[in-house]
This record gives C-alpha cells, sequence and structure tokens, in this order.
C-alpha cells in the first residue's frame, strides 16, 4: 500500500499472521480514512482515464483491493461498465457497498477467488499486492493476465522500492511491505504476458498527519 514510512527491520510482532489477515486488519482500521488520505491522487485518475479510453460500453472490469469503492469502481460504474471489486477487509467491502452500489463487491482474497481464463475486459490493482511476498505478486499478476480476454487492459499501481519483508508503518498502522524497483516489476507484467502500453511515475504526498513523500508508479498494460 501506498504511505510507507518509519521501517524498523524485519521484526516478529506480526510473524505468526499471514499477509491476506494482516492486510484485513491493517484496512479494516483505517476505513473510510483512506479514501481521504489519497482523494487527491491524479494519477491515479489519468490511469483510469487511460482504462476508459480502452474499454467499449458495458466492459467487464475486476478491481482487485478495491477497497471503499472510491475513485475506481465509482469511475467505472458511472461510465457504463460492470465492476466487480475484491477486498480481504470486511469493513472496506461494507463502506464500498454504500457508496458504490452500482457494483458488485465481495470480502475474499483474490488469490482464493476462481478466475476464469479470459473473462474481463480489464483488471485494476492499485496498491493491492504490498503485503503479499514477491513469488505471490508475480504469481496473481500471472494469474489476472490470464484472466484478461485478449485486447483487454491491465492498470497496476504500486510503491516502486526494492524492499522485501519490512516492518513500517502506514497511516499509523503496522505493516509488512514488500515491494519491486520499478524495471523489475515491469519485468515481471513482461513475464505474464502483458505489454506495457503507458507508464507514470510520480511523487505523492498523502493527506495524513503521519505521511510523508513517496514514489508511486502506474503502469498501463495490454494482453495482445
Amino acid at each position: 500500500m501506498p504511505g510507507i514510512r518509519s521501517p524498523r527491520g524485519k521484526g516478529a510482532d506480526l510473524a505468526g499472521e499471514d499477509d491476506g489477515r494482516r492486510a484485513a486488519a491493517v484496512f479494516d482500521a483505517l476505513g473510510s480514512g483512506y479514501e481521504k488520505a489519497f482523494a487527491h491522487a491524479e494519477a491515479h485518475r489519468r490511469s483510469l482515464e487511460w482504462l476508459l479510453g480502452r474499454l467499449a460500453p458495458g466492459s467487464r472490469v475486476l478491481d482487485v483491493g478495491s477497497g471503499t469503492g472510491r475513485p475506481t469502481a465509482e469511475t467505472l460504474v458511472a461510465a457504463g461498465h460492470e465492476v466487480l471489486g475484491v477486498d480481504v477487509s470486511p469493513v472496506m467491502v461494507s463502506i464500498a457497498e454504500r457508496q458504490v452500489p452500482g457494483a458488485s463487491f465481495v470480502c475474499a482474497d483474490v488469490r482464493d477467488l476462481p478466475l476464469d481464463e479470459g473473462s474481463f475486459h480489464a483488471v485494476c490493482v492499485y496498491f493491492s499486492l504490498l503485503q503479499m511476498d514477491r513469488a505471490r505478486q508475480s504469481a496473481l499478476i500471472g494469474r489476472l493476465a490470464r484472466a484478461l480476454r485478449p485486447g483487454g487492459s491491465l492498470v497496476l499501481a504500486t510503491v516502486p522500492l526494492d524492499v522485501e519483508g519490512v516492518d513500517a508503518v502506514f497511516m499509523g498502522q503496522p505493516v509488512r511491505v514488500t515491494s519491486f524497483a520499478g524495471e523489475d516489476l515491469v519485468e515481471v507484467v513482461r513475464a505474464a504476458g502483458l505489454t506495457v502500453l503507458a507508464e507514470e511515475d510520480t511523487l505523492f504526498t498523502p493527506d495524513h498527519p503521519q505521511a510523508v513523500p513517496e514514489p508511486h508508479l502506474f503502469l498501463c498494460c495490454g494482453r495482445s
């Protein structure tokens, strides 16, 4: 997730929990505060505009780590698309259901969700892989690529840092973070059979008293 700060090394306080439960606990605690902190992320909205420009009317879109439903699911539904949002946090799913009644949301770990090959026109993955280890991130990106129809689109956003299993603080919540450097993530995406069609690197400061400026990377990809 974005908003990473104050690395503390590889601690033992979270070691007994799996990454899905840790992520659920973090985002249950954050709730709508997460939406407020990232509401002014213009690069996020630009990536959505790119996606909307590629989608035919009534396209089926999977939103991985859908959070409160804003801005991703809300923007896509307003444009007439069918959205399935998946999030491990029951609090986030409850908020999203209220805020974006035109979309469908399920509380689940996307790694446990059956994904038929070629079943979506697009997939959105905004900052939702950062509590998985690198092997799981790579495997999931491969599954999501296969879930795209030929010609489909995938938008992926992350904090491009070369870190693995680092304990940190995210908006006051303890998290364990793993990420790729930008060029390494591009290689993971290409290995999954996707082509990077547009890319944006930006520096962003969340609207939160404990936030610091952080790098964000947005990859807009297509399946040939």
